[in-house]
């Protein structure tokens, strides 16, 4: 009986080199804080409705197996009552990861999904100091479930390319 490529030499499948992944650099690339509610000048007790905006990018860098990774955040926040805006804060957080043994159908949704989840907590802290420090008190983003987001926006491209396709 001889042994067939597909098998080790105990009959088991061979295992696949593991997935690697460092993360190298991560910094602030951009980011803006504008206190409207203290150039307005507006006293007293406001009730905040605070919107989130998240976008995400990736991209190649030169050097073999690494990849920079965006998260892009715009945080709006409302008074309720009024609808007047008190502060929008504009944050693009980056990182910069090594990233091995990821097959290509896969690279993708690896770098919008896991690499995003590395970053998080960082951005969050940023956030939190930002509005801190902006004379509000510190919001506190709840985690956000990139695996769904990254769904969503395959969802809404394929719809986008199915309505193209149905007006052609």
């Amino acid at each position: 009986m001889a042994d067939t490529p597909e098998t080790t030499g105990n009959g088991a499948a061979p295992q696949a080199a593991p997935v690697k992944m460092n993360v190298l650099a991560q910094f602030v690339r951009d980011m803006s804080f504008e206190n409207i509610l203290a150039q307005k000048g507006v006293q007293g007790e406001v009730q905040p409705d605070v919107q989130l905006q998240v976008n995400l990018d990736a991209k190649k860098r030169t050097a073999e197996g690494q990849y920079e990774v965006i998260l892009k955040l715009q945080v709006t926040s409302k008074a309720k009552e009024s609808g007047d805006t008190l502060f929008v804060l504009e944050l693009e957080y980056a990182g910069v990861f090594h990233v091995e043994n990821v097959p290509d159908e896969q690279l993708h949704p690896f770098l919008l999904i896991e690499c995003p989840r590395m970053l998080f907590p960082f951005v969050r802290r940023i956030v939190s100091d930002v509005t801190r420090d902006g004379g509000f008190p510190p919001l506190n983003l709840e985690t956000i479930d990139f695996l769904q987001l990254y769904r969503s926006e395959l969802a809404r491209r394929a719809s986008a390319k199915s309505s193209e396709t149905a007006n052609a």
